[in-house]
């Protein structure tokens, strides 16, 4: 055997090696990279990135680095150009078509990402992960019967894998199968116990269940204490708890500011805007919710009337991915409309401060597809929250909250939020379903008994609202309850049942409805004698649904503003006798409505009527209120005044306005 030193070279093996080096990166360049990577030197993996595309235009690898590395900087538009080179380099490529889908979907071009996703998976049909991302997209679209395919073949291929359990659990939990959806969830922490958003479901879901537990929120932060939506969801669902008193709620919102605003707060620009006090104003809305959602039936009948004043121009600023009959509505009512679920929050800043807006309204809150991180930088002069959560935003960027005198009046309610309070006629005017039933008769003037009921979502319910329930009924041993709006296939049906057993109310007494058609709903009301509100987060929509229906519900007012709902709705419909102010003081309430049926047919018979006379009922009045509270706000910011409390209660309507076109 010839020894490696003697062996002659070959100059033609040499010189296609060459070749192939002026095309492609070389091994230790490519394992120079991965290395970086590995130790999340990530904006020196940019760098080299970069200069390997620049060097080698023709190979796939700087463009799919440099594509993974802006994307996971948060930059997802930037990140589809290198990507997409990289797809049409390596067109066979399943990853490569995998994460194009993923930042497709990031910035909003869904019918791309799914073709991409789709691809991926034609390409290679064992690839677990474009499955998962593909059911991921059809989550977000709410298709969910197709969503459930792809997440049950994913983990039919990685049937271990803790990313691919969470997303089923997600889907799960949108389809209201609680109980499956946290049995996913926990699988995903058994197979990874770090995984920060099964963590975070996990929190959602037992809250959902009615038996949060807050640790799993907890122990997603800790993870993960860069992520925002974790504490927003936190706080949402800490807002529902009654272990919670207002100072340590109050202060659970503040620690949302600590941990995001305030390393931004140094970074505020200036805002240039023309200080004129009396110019036309540029307002701005910024919602997740801009579609069939609960929202709409508050915000829409106000920018019916809000869009016709020549001293407001309105822009909207949609934040989600789905886009329908109702979001057409909504546009007509806006004089520009962009969508903004593919913009971070660097981004949506700028286009906020190029669309010269004076005001900006945030509609979310601590709700999901909220842009609080946006409102963080002090994107416009004047910033406000309203409708979307019912309580601060805990930033110090945030200059107003809108509400009414019933629901949070100055004391103690100005110490729980870092805005000022703004009062309106009403908190916000309310559209009754289009297509609701007549209002009947009292079902107990046939029945011979009183039924209660509860539209509200389960997390609303808990131990101590049923005890109370509990106390009601068993001194009324004829009634019933029903409880609708419950998720589908049983899941959490028995824990209520416990709870109610334990008081002692037997099943037999409680009538379940899973949630349904708002037709279906809206009917069931039909059957209700007096809705009964939950605590310490009241019902909002529900109730004006019931009293749409002539339904009265009886509330206990809160100490904090999630528990103010009802009473700023029955106090607005002149049912303040229905407003507890204690646990013993909403029983005996009830007691005297539902012992008095000749006074409670003639509620049910009046109170569609009396609802819509009430200010909740006239959008043009609260409309013409919130223009005046625009104008005060603003004439303060040209005067470098700061923030204070306003009140346009008492706000006419003129039909005179030279504001008001006719």
């Amino acid at each position: 055997m010839k020894s490696h030193k003697n062996r002659k070279k070959n100059p033609k093996a040499k010189a296609v090696k060459s070749e192939a080096s002026a095309f492609e990166p070389s091994a230790q360049e490519i394992s120079a990279v991965m290395a970086l990577i590995s130790q999340r030197r990530y904006a020196e993996v940019v760098v080299l990135a970069q200069a390997l595309t620049s060097r080698f235009p023709l190979h796939e690898f700087g463009w799919k680095v440099l594509g993974t590395m802006l994307h996971s900087a948060g930059k997802s538009a930037e990140a589809l150009l290198p990507m997409m080179i990289a797809v049409i380099l390596v067109p066979d490529n399943a990853e490569a078509h995998n994460n194009l889908g993923k930042y497709f979907k990031d910035v909003g071009r869904f019918e791309e990402a799914e073709a991409s996703c789709r691809l991926a998976i034609e390409i290679d049909p064992e690839f677990a992960e474009a499955h998962n991302n593909l059911g991921n997209l059809l989550i977000e679209l709410k298709r969910f019967d197709e969503a459930a395919i792809f997440c049950q073949r994913a983990l039919s291929i990685k049937p271990h894998e803790a990313n691919l359990h969470s997303t089923q659990g997600l889907m799960l939990m949108n389809m209201g199968r609680l109980d499956e959806a946290e049995a996913s969830f926990l699988k995903a922490i058994k197979y990874d116990s770090n995984h920060y958003m099964a963590n975070n479901n996990l929190g959602m879901v037992t809250g959902d269940l009615g038996r949060f537990k807050d640790d799993f929120f907890k122990k997603a932060i800790a993870i993960s204490p860069d992520k925002d939506n974790i504490y927003s969801n936190r706080l949402f669902y800490l807002s529902m708890s009654s272990a919670m008193d207002a100072p340590a709620l109050f202060a659970e919102h503040l620690c949302f500011s600590e941990q995001f605003e305030a390393p931004l707060m140094t970074h505020w620009l200036a805002h240039d805007n023309d200080r004129d006090p009396s110019r036309s104003l540029r307002i701005g809305f910024v919602s997740g919710d801009f579609n069939g959602h609960a929202l709409a039936t508050f915000i829409e009948p106000l920018l019916i009337h809000l869009f016709k004043y020549t001293s407001l121009t309105l822009h909207a600023y949609a934040n989600h991915a789905v886009d329908d009959e109702v979001s057409d509505r909504l546009k007509g009512c806006f004089a520009y409309w962009t969508t903004v679920i593919g913009l971070n929050d660097d981004e949506l800043e700028a286009k906020i401060r190029a669309d010269s807006i004076d005001i900006l309204i945030d509609l979310s809150g601590h709700t999901a597809h909220n842009r609080l991180l946006t409102f963080a930088r002090k994107p416009a002069p004047i910033l406000a929250s309203w409708m979307g959560y019912p309580g601060t935003t805990g930033l110090q960027a945030m200059d107003y909250y809108l509400t009414d005198r019933f629901f949070l009046p100055q004391e103690p309610f100005k110490d729980q939020f870092t805005e000022k309070l703004v009062y309106l006629p009403a908190s916000a005017p309310f559209m009754p379903y289009e297509a609701a039933p007549d209002v009947n008769e009292l079902p107990a003037l046939t029945k011979g008994y009183i039924t209660f009921g509860s539209f509200n979502r389960l997390n609303k319910l808990s131990p101590a609202v049923i005890s109370v329930w509990a106390k009601l009924m068993l001194a009324l041993p004829t009634s019933r309850l029903i409880l609708a709006a419950m998720p589908e296939s049983g899941s959490g049906y028995d824990t209520v049942i416990n709870w109610f057993a334990e008081q002692g109310i037997e099943q037999d007494r409680l009538i379940f409805y899973p949630k349904r058609s708002m037709g279906v709903y809206m009917t069931l009301h039909n059957q209700v004698d007096i809705c009964l509100d939950t605590f310490p987060y009241n019902g909002g929509t529900t109730t004006c649904h019931a009293l749409w229906m002539g339904v009265p519900t009886l509330t206990l007012a809160g100490q904090t503003p999630a528990g103010r709902t009802g009473t700023t709705l029955l106090s607005h419909a002149g049912l303040e006798h229905l407003i507890a102010v204690n646990e013993d003081d909403f029983v005996k309430k009830g007691l005297s409505l539902a012992n008095d049926i000749e006074q409670l047919a003639q509620i049910r018979r009046e109170l569609r009527t009396r609802f819509s006379l009430s200010a909740i009922g006239q959008p043009e009045l609260i409309a013409k209120g919130l223009e005046h509270a625009f104008r005060l706000m603003w004439k303060r910011w040209c005067d470098d005044l700061p923030p204070i409390m306003l009140d346009v209660t008492d706000t006419q309507i003129s039909t005179e306005s030279s504001a008001l076109q006719s």
